[in-house]
């Protein structure tokens, strides 16, 4: 198997004196959608967090591409090919769809580009194109805060895609989206992740989601990895559907 795009070592981290890692370690491949589940609090999102830097471990590490990037800013690992997607989508909710696609990029530009103007030719072009991988070509023009929440959640992708990550890391991306939103927006999400070639590992408490779409699932609980596999083995495990998935 080839190395690792993103690889965690022994991860130990407490908040208040649970542990949130207990001595976690876990590796993603290119070309991968892993899934992880696990009870609300259990320290899920603490990865993502530990992954993107605005978490630092008490004591681990975590490798892109053999590369530590434990202590480094979350702008600088951004640079490196990973990106974030957030549980809350963050967005300028006052303004147009389009408008937060050129700042996106506009920041993707460097500081430098603050006295240039923010609408260019490319850069319209650009966020054009990203709007229709994730599906919103026709929203271009609305208030972002008058979306739907599906569409609101893949703007906040189309944004971190702006960022032409390898990795994309997702914090629960159908939490608050309609039970009729959720298969339109994984779909759109998928097919952008297969255009651009990227892979991704996501947070995620619906198990039909889950085992629809993930190439493989991690079960966290407790701070530590009580399973793994892919999703027919672990929804096929005792232990899992006794403790997690009941809950999840």
């Amino acid at each position: 198997m080839t190395r690792p795009i993103l690889e965690a070592r022994n991860l130990h981290v407490a908040f208040n004196g649970v542990k949130a890692a207990d001595g976690v370690s876990i590796s993603i491949h290119d070309g991968e959608f892993l899934a992880i589940i696990g009870p609300n609090g259990s320290g899920k999102t603490t990865l993502l967090n530990i992954c993107t830097g605005y978490i630092r471990p008490r004591s681990g590490s975590v490798l892109l591409d053999g590369r530590d990037i434990t202590r480094l800013s979350p702008r600088a690992i951004a640079r490196r090919g990973v990106a974030r997607a957030f549980q809350i989508p963050q967005l300028f909710s006052v303004q147009r769809v389009i408008d937060n696609m050129m700042l996106a990029l506009a920041a993707t530009d460097g500081l430098w580009t603050a006295i240039r103007p923010l609408e260019s030719e490319p850069r319209r072009e650009e966020a054009e194109r990203l709007l229709d991988l994730v599906g919103l070509a026709d929203d271009a023009d609305r208030i972002s805060s008058t979306l739907p929440e599906g569409h609101r959640k893949l703007l906040d992708i189309a944004i971190a895609l702006a960022l032409k990550p390898r990795l994309l890391l997702l914090d629960e991306p159908t939490s608050g989206v309609s039970a009729l939103e959720r298969v339109p927006l994984m779909e759109a999400l998928m097919s952008a992740l297969r255009q651009r070639r990227i892979t991704a590992l996501f947070v995620e408490h619906d198990m039909d989601v889950v085992a629809r779409y993930a190439s493989r699932v991690l079960v966290w609980n407790a701070g530590t990895i009580m399973a793994e596999g892919r999703p027919d083995e672990v929804f096929s495990n005792t232990q899992v559907r006794e403790r997690v998935v009941g809950g999840a």
